[in-house]
């Protein structure tokens, strides 16, 4: 069933087309991808499909009793509540009914007003307070605040006491838990750290209603997207499938409309060669063929469409002045604290010539401040760092304050590189799309993605071959990203790099440093692999594999693994029958009249039962990652007695 219809949209903005022709369909249970370059009027068609913005032509038609969930820009600002009671605030009605069911249980209690009737809006309300699981939204609301990054003890921090990042999580967090049919998200990602993002897909991979979601985050897409939109040249692409999918049918599609393309130029030189030789005849029958011919020509000129592939995109090619030594890097025993936070001890890596090594970790971990200890920007508190002979190093920094405020764009290049001329300058400036008056901007006006684009161009003049890279993805669109990857993995030198973008990681890391309390954890390959040896071995932390695996061992230990896991899942399973007896024990006697007139025990039965769903909870993800584990292992069993 169709609960949402985009049919041929149409927006100008004074006179300038965005997009047009723009049409899809959000079914029950789609869950859709938008993606486009910065531009091309992704967060429009958002502002559109609410209603916050009437478009030129075209109309949007939501099913009866849809409700639209929509990520406000500026939520919660100014809210003095507690993030806790801002976060409860989604079940506004739920706590209404809530104390309306207290308050009828006192009046049973107190025998005050007619019986029967208390009776028949007590059984009314609490059905209602039941199809909006009023029984768990505490710990639903709890719980989704952990997910998305708030430790229990910023529960009672006050709205305006949070920076942008987190007021923009909280209200990531009430949207979730709002109860809509269709979600909207507009790069829910940004403010997320790795896990909080891998707790967003879990949750919406487990949500009943439809999600249109704008993102650059392709890993993400990956996991939660059967069906993408892209806008690009103005129209919209669809494809059934997630984003790896859907880029590969869009190659496909790329090469198919830029034959066609080529084809109508050659179609359009071919007349226009007919005009000027009809012309050079100087006749008049003649002039009337040409005069034909033009307005051909004209409809051909207007019905010409410049494909994506022919577009401009950046052009990035990082080009060391020389060669290092095999060893890169070695820090040995770092650490760092601010006051009585910790954020790591006893960091110690070794990063060699061509190494793409990427760092990761929870936000506030410490990542960045590593990054400023290894340019010296920032001291250790304790323990050493050296880079190898004849080392370069080139820092990009998220904040992006290696750009001068008030400067022009132009300045801004040609101040380090006083031996250039203008030509020059403008040709390396052009490559990343700062072409005509661009060049004379002010760095301040530009957008986050043009200031990124800048860093980069001057990363690229350096001549670096050791790259230090602090979330070099963060403010590019897709197309750019991918541009970066291309370039960074034909770059002949070493990359150490903190990022969150998974699909980034994937493409490119030789392996993967986990920052914790306790050290760095060093983990071989990409992303993908970092979260297969994470699933095997909770902890690995770095150390030199056997020469010799002996099989007979491992054998055996695996069969000791596969017994063990069998028994506890037995267990679980009972312990998770236990609970839901006990549950269903508790709900029986809540829904009993004896009990609706007794306030006091109403109160603590919802108490037990929301102890226990969430006990009960967290013993099925344990069973569930057990029996994972299990899976695996019995798999590996079979496959080595074959």
């Amino acid at each position: 069933m169709i609960i949402a219809g985009i049919q041929k949209l149409k927006m100008e903005f004074g006179g300038s087309l965005l997009f047009d022709d723009v049409s899809f369909d959000i079914g029950e249970r789609d869950f859709v991808g938008l993606i486009g370059a910065n531009g091309t009027g992704k967060t429009t068609l958002f502002k559109i499909i609410t209603g916050q913005l009437e478009p030129t032509d075209g109309a949007v038609f939501i099913s009866k009793n849809t409700k639209i969930g929509y990520l406000e820009q500026h939520a919660c600002a100014g809210s003095v509540r507690t993030v806790y009671d801002e976060a409860l605030t989604s079940f506004s009605d739920v706590i209404v009914t809530e104390i309306e069911l207290e308050k009828i249980a006192r009046q049973l209690e107190a025998g005050d007003g007619d019986r029967d009737s208390l009776i028949e809006r007590q059984a009314q309300l609490q059905e209602d307070f039941a199809s909006r699981e009023g029984l768990t939204y505490r710990s639903r609301t709890a719980s989704a605040l952990t997910g998305l990054g708030f430790g229990r003890d910023e529960f009672d921090l006050t709205c305006d006491k949070l920076s942008g990042g987190q007021r923009s999580k909280l209200a990531m967090c009430k949207l979730l838990l709002s109860g809509a049919d269709l979600l909207l998200l507009d790069e829910p990602t940004n403010h997320l750290d790795i896990a909080g993002t891998e707790w967003l897909e879990s949750y919406l991979q487990a949500y009943k209603g439809s999600v249109l979601v704008i993102s650059h985050d392709r890993y993400f897409l990956d996991k939660i997207c059967n069906k993408t939109v892209e806008l690009s040249n103005k129209r919209a692409y669809s494809f059934k499938g997630n984003y790896s999918a859907y880029s590969a049918a869009r190659e496909e599609r790329l090469e198919t409309e830029l034959r066609h393309y080529k084809n109508q130029l050659a179609e359009i030189k071919r007349i226009e060669g007919i005009i000027e030789q009809q012309r050079s005849f100087a006749r008049e029958r003649n002039f009337i063929t040409a005069e034909s011919k033009r307005k051909m020509l004209e409809r051909k000129k207007a019905e010409l469409v410049v494909p994506e592939r022919a577009l401009s995109k950046i052009r990035i090619k990082f080009t060391p002045e020389c060669e290092t030594g095999n060893d890169v890097l070695f820090t040995d025993s770092l650490s760092k604290s601010f006051g009585d936070k910790r954020l790591f001890s006893n960091g110690t890596m070794q990063v060699y010539k061509n190494d793409r090594a990427f760092i990761i970790g929870a936000n506030g971990c410490g990542k960045t401040t590593l990054l400023r200890i290894l340019t010296k920007q920032m001291s250790a508190d304790s323990g050493s760092f050296s880079f190898g002979a004849n080392v370069k190093v080139g820092y990009f920094d998220q904040s992006l304050e290696s750009l001068r405020g008030g400067k022009t764009v132009i300045d801004e290049i040609w101040d380090e590189h006083r031996s250039f001329t203008e030509t020059k300058v403008r040709n390396y400036l052009s490559l990343f799309l700062f072409r005509g008056d661009d060049v004379f901007k002010n760095v301040d006006s530009l957008s986050g993605g043009e200031k990124a684009k800048l860093c980069l161009l001057k990363l690229m003049l350096s001549g670096a071959n050791v790259l230090l890279l602090d979330e070099p993805t963060n403010h590019l669109d897709i197309p750019s990203r991918e541009v970066l990857e291309n370039a960074l993995a034909e770059f002949e030198g070493t990359i150490i790099a903190v990022s969150h973008d998974r699909y980034f990681i994937n493409k490119l890391a030789t392996g993967i440093f986990r920052v914790t309390p306790d050290g760095f954890e060093k983990f071989d390959g990409d992303y993908d692999a970092y979260c297969e040896s994470v699933l095997n071995a909770p902890v690995r932390k770095q150390e030199s594999a056997p020469a010799k695996v002996n099989s007979y061992k491992l054998r055996k230990e695996r069969e000791s693994e596969i017994n063990r896991l069998k028994g506890k899942i037995k267990r679980g399973e009972a312990e998770i029958d236990r609970l839901d007896g006990e549950i269903s024990k508790a709900n029986e006697e809540l829904s009993s009249p004896e009990t609706a007139a007794d306030y006091q025990r109403v109160m603590e039965l919802t108490d037990l039962i929301e102890e226990l769903t969430g006990t009960q909870s967290a013993l099925l993800d344990e069973w569930e990652n057990m029996n994972k584990r299990l899976a695996q292992l019995m798999e590996e069993s079979e496959n080595e007695t074959k």
